[in-house]
């Protein structure tokens, strides 16, 4: 069923100023970014409907801003497990935690979220190319869903993104376009790529839409929940946009009635090299600095000018959440211990929330009753490089005597 344009339009998230359905992200008032709205009547959908559906992101289609279904780009992202951690939990000291294991989508981030969104809107609009500008996983997710599209797909990146990643999204089949210089370099070129070219970028002007996508994971968690809100969901942040969608899908979630309560605290998890969000939030400012040159080996996070990060902010500061920088340490650690006690191999700006919580537990901030979901949002597999030598590794003749030897050593 194609649904009327007014059931979904963009509005000025600082004016209130209202667009339509059109392919544009900045308001041409106030210059502040648009984000998709709704009519209340989308949101029209039964917990039991919702149930019976195919299990992927794709089962909130209510909630999503694509008008006619057969512009859908769908290679299996979302409805990824939610995991009862109780192993990791006593490690932390906490009782009640969770995982959402967003390192299962296709191509292993939660970045398959927006894009498959991100194109099948650029499908809708009648885009001839898209692209993106990206720390590493979004690269692979848009050449992966631009492949299944059948568009080309033109990739911006910092030359110092890690080699799996680069090429993870040149097999895909894009154009990687390697930038001498940071993310918000990369990101630079992409916008004036969007508007001198007509290309669909989709974390610039495809972004309102584009965004839409990852709420999708507030969504799941609440589902997956018995359709309840945990006390606090904690999330590796670089701009901002996935913090503030889950909070979004959350609250729409019961604007529509699935949920009876939507209050969450939600924690905001970035690298102490680059943390302009957890900054301006410490220091209670409305003033959100730029980090011109991150110093950090999360790459994933490394964005200094954060897009959504005045929507972060608000988001921190309604839920009553907290935010919290940490070390580079910190973020490898955390994803030894990630994949030694849950089995879940994270990159350390997936495994990020996991220290996130660590270190909030040890110093008061979040209770130890507190029943807490930690988003790990990409995978380890493509920054094995940054993980220790293991220690848990032999070689041996080929011989029983020497397997027993190594038994007894336990």
């Amino acid at each position: 069923m194609v649904l009327s344009e007014a059931l979904v339009f963009l509005e000025c998230r600082e004016c209130g100023k209202t667009f339509g359905h059109v392919l544009a992200h900045v308001c041409d008032e106030c210059f502040g970014a648009l984000e998709a709205s709704y009519a209340p009547s989308r949101f029209s959908v039964s917990r039991s409907v919702i149930e019976g559906r195919r299990p992927s992101m794709w089962r909130y289609w209510e909630f999503l801003p694509l008008l006619d279904p057969s512009n859908k780009v769908d290679i299996g992202a979302g409805y990824t497990p939610l995991i009862r951690a109780e192993r990791l939990a006593k490690r932390l000291g906490v009782t009640k935690l969770y995982l959402k294991n967003d390192t299962l989508n296709p191509t292993y981030s939660f970045k398959d979220r927006p894009s498959s969104l991100a194109i099948s809107k650029a499908r809708e609009f009648g885009l001839k190319a898209v692209g993106c500008a990206s720390t590493g996983n979004l690269a692979g997710a848009t050449a992966a869903h631009s492949a299944a599209a059948g568009l080309p797909c033109y990739v911006f990146m910092p030359k110092s993104v890690e080699k799996a990643k680069i090429k993870q999204a040149a097999l895909y089949g894009a154009q990687l376009l390697l930038v001498e210089g940071t993310y918000d370099d990369a990101n630079r070129l992409a916008a004036l790529a969007a508007d001198r070219l007509e290309m669909g970028i989709v974390n610039v002007n495809l972004r309102p839409y584009y965004v839409e996508g990852s709420k999708t994971m507030g969504l799941e968690i609440v589902e997956q929940l018995g359709w309840r809100t945990p006390d606090r969901i904690v999330v590796p942040t670089a701009s901002g946009a996935l913090f503030s969608a889950i909070f979004k899908g959350v609250g729409e979630a019961e604007q529509a009635g699935l949920i009876s309560d939507s209050r969450v605290a939600m924690t905001c998890a970035q690298p102490l090299g680059c943390s302009p969000i957890v900054q301006a939030f410490r220091e209670k400012s409305d003033t959100i600095k730029p980090v011109r040159h991150p110093d950090t080996i999360v790459q994933s996070l490394a964005i200094g000018e954060p897009g959504d990060g005045y929507q972060a902010l608000r988001v921190l500061r309604e839920s009553g959440g907290v935010a919290v920088s940490l070390t580079d340490d910190e973020c490898v650690e955390a994803a030894a211990l990630l994949a030694s006690t849950e089995g879940v191999f994270a990159e350390p700006g997936g495994a990020i929330s996991v220290a996130a919580v660590k270190r909030l537990v040890e110093e008061g901030e979040i209770g130890r009753d507190e029943e807490i979901v930690c988003c790990v949002t990409g995978s380890g597999l493509k920054t094995i490089e940054l993980m220790p030598e293991p220690s848990g590794v032999r070689i041996i003749p080929p011989s029983i005597d020497a397997v027993k030897k190594v038994l007894n050593t336990y």
